[in-house]
């Protein structure tokens, strides 16, 4: 089952589809007419993806949606690529990804999908996950993949955005400096990374850039104007099964200064998500996590403006009412000029700023 949402320009694992988001479950029923998305019912069914996968990404190119990977049992990549057509409501498969591989980054300018990194299957022994430096570009048009200038740092897991002709690869995870085990595993140690490689497509070559804060991997990417936001993710290790933790740590990289600064958290810490842009927001749905309590895959969908830094810079849930938004607010009482006075005035300042943000001229559009 395909699932399409309306007004949003969000996506499968990390990239936007105008207009819509889609979000990939697999089913082998006949493909019907959409229903229409309306605001009261935002999400509606569209054709079943046609190859029933997990670890699927993807990317936009032309209005049209692709769908790359794949993973099959013992780890073993399907190298699918697969169109999906919105105007038509269906799937097409292309040629197969030039180098089998999982877990890859991927990134759209100008209509060519970029793909970077990811883990292949080790050339012996037994399985694990193999980090590669390779780089591609796909062209939907001609159905063509050509080998680009490889990456300076071999990764996988890690997340890609596009800001004024550039590409930002961060993060991701790798295998420890001197092992030479044949890839990652769930049970071995390995590296967990902070780097930020910059790629030209001009002139395809890479430079190496300020690392994040926050070493991360399985973390969503997007870019808004002119900068790139990390979001969440998953620190300690690459596998969610008891070796790593997620976080809710936003950052946002300004490549002009070369600097990373935090940002609000998100409100769910979760990695292995999706990002994608509609309208100067950020949405952030799906999700896996692990602790000593559950294991549990998540089906909350979370807003991010970085423009509106007021009131809790910008989170707000998706799925709740237009005018309910929630925020912390910590005074100081303990200090000698606190008053009950100056505390409803904290509160009527921060009524104003509320009342700001849900103006449509300042939301740049959005409704109220």
């Amino acid at each position: 089952m395909v699932i399409v949402a309306k007004r949003v320009r969000a996506a499968i694992c990390g990239v936007g589809l105008t207009a819509t988001a889609v979000m990939l479950s697999c089913a082998g029923t006949q493909a019907q007419a959409p229903a229409a998305p309306t605001a009261a019912n935002p999400w509606v069914v569209v054709a079943p993806f046609p190859d029933p996968s997990e670890e699927i990404l993807g990317a936009t190119a032309n209005g049209k949606l692709y769908v790359f990977c794949g993973l099959a049992p013992v780890w073993k990549p399907k190298a699918l690529v697969m169109e999906y057509d919105p105007a038509t409501n269906a799937w097409a498969a292309k040629k197969p990804m030039a180098l089998p591989s999982h877990h890859v980054a991927f990134a759209t300018l100008n209509d060519k999908i970029y793909a970077f990194g990811g883990f292949k299957p080790p050339a012996t022994g037994a399985p694990a996950w193999d980090p590669i430096d390779n780089a591609w570009e796909y062209d939907p048009s001609a159905d063509t993949w050509k080998a680009l200038a490889p990456m300076p740092t071999k990764r996988g897991a890690a997340g890609a955005a596009v800001v004024n002709g550039k590409i930002y690869v961060t993060g991701g995870a790798t295998s420890l400096t001197g092992v030479t085990e044949n890839g990652i595993h769930p049970a071995r140690p390995h590296n967990v990374l902070a780097t930020v490689e910059e790629y030209d497509p001009a002139t395809d070559t890479w430079r190496t850039r300020r690392s994040m804060l926050v070493a991360r991997n399985h973390h969503a990417v997007a870019a808004v104007g002119d900068k790139v936001y990390a979001i969440g993710g998953r620190v300690g290790a690459a596998f969610i099964s008891g070796t790593s933790n997620n976080i809710d740590l936003v950052e946002a990289y300004d490549p002009a200064t070369d600097l990373w600064t935090a940002r609000t958290r998100m409100p769910t810490a979760r990695s292995a998500i999706a990002a994608a842009v509609y309208n100067g927001q950020i949405i952030v749905p799906g999700g896996e996590g692990q602790d000593m309590r559950f294991l549990a895959a998540f089906k909350a969908v979370e807003v991010y403006d970085p423009a509106v830094n007021r009131v809790v810079d910008g989170w707000v849930g998706a799925q709740g009412r237009p005018h309910v938004v929630s925020l912390t607010m910590e005074t100081p009482w303990n200090l000698s000029g606190s008053t009950a006075s100056g505390y409803l005035k904290v509160g009527e300042q921060l009524g104003r700023s509320i009342n700001l943000y849900l103006q449509p001229a300042i939301r740049s559009g959005t409704q109220p």
